[in-house]
């Protein structure tokens, strides 16, 4: 009988630790996290003393219009220029598998080194896709790749592989664990900028950063 008690005081002590383990274990600080880690996708220079993290949706509107109207100006002032590094982050909202089907693709994309175009594209296409999924939505993002030089074959291989899903949802936990709420978020340096704001602003955000990084910035 105290053979019996024991094992099942034991058992629930067990059960009573691991709770209190998953309850109380330390969670991620936000300031100790780089937005940057284990980036797969970036552009512009390795070396640059200014980085920028962009999580996006690829159904949010203020992204695709960051995307359309503000990200190619900052292109072609900061990233083509060498003075900044852009680093690209998925992040899709509870629910979305159309929105991580989206960052499979272009994931695949990169295979091709056509990520920033297929980002693009997108966007571009956000309303023909959003309501799609399954077969249909693969067949889209397959023929959407073959606009940019990707056959659609190819796509569809890489898409139906499901290799590129681990890396989407890697980005997603991420920007939670950063306190992400919504989209688009950025960090400039470890500094959070939320929201879509013109260029103008972005000029004087990647300005400031420089200045405080010691690089010049005519």
């Amino acid at each position: 009988m105290q053979r019996t008690l024991f094992f099942a005081v034991a058992a629930v002590a067990l059960v009573v630790a691991a709770v209190l383990f998953v309850v109380l274990r330390p969670k991620p600080a936000s300031g100790a996290l780089d937005a940057a880690r284990g980036a797969r996708f970036a552009i512009g220079n390795p070396e640059a003393k200014v980085v920028v993290v962009d999580f996006s949706n690829y159904l949010c509107g203020h992204c695709r219009d960051h995307a359309g109207e503000v990200f190619p100006l900052i292109k072609r002032d900061y990233i083509d220029t060498g003075k900044i590094r852009y680093v690209f982050r998925d992040f899709p909202f509870t629910g979305q598998e159309n929105v991580i089907r989206a960052g499979e693709a272009a994931a695949c994309a990169a295979d091709h080194n056509l990520y920033v175009e297929y980002h693009e594209a997108l966007f571009r296409g956000q309303l023909q896709w959003a309501g799609l999924g399954g077969e249909a939505l693969d067949r889209y993002f397959a023929d959407l790749g073959g606009q940019i030089g990707i056959a659609p074959a190819t796509m569809l291989d890489c898409l139906r592989s499901g290799q590129k899903r681990a890396g989407v949802l890697a980005d997603q936990r991420l920007a939670l664990d950063l306190g992400l709420t919504g989209t688009p978020s950025f960090f400039v340096n470890g500094e959070k900028f939320t929201g879509q704001r013109p260029y103008q602003s972005w000029r004087e955000i990647l300005d400031r950063a420089l200045a405080q990084a010691g690089t010049a910035n005519p």
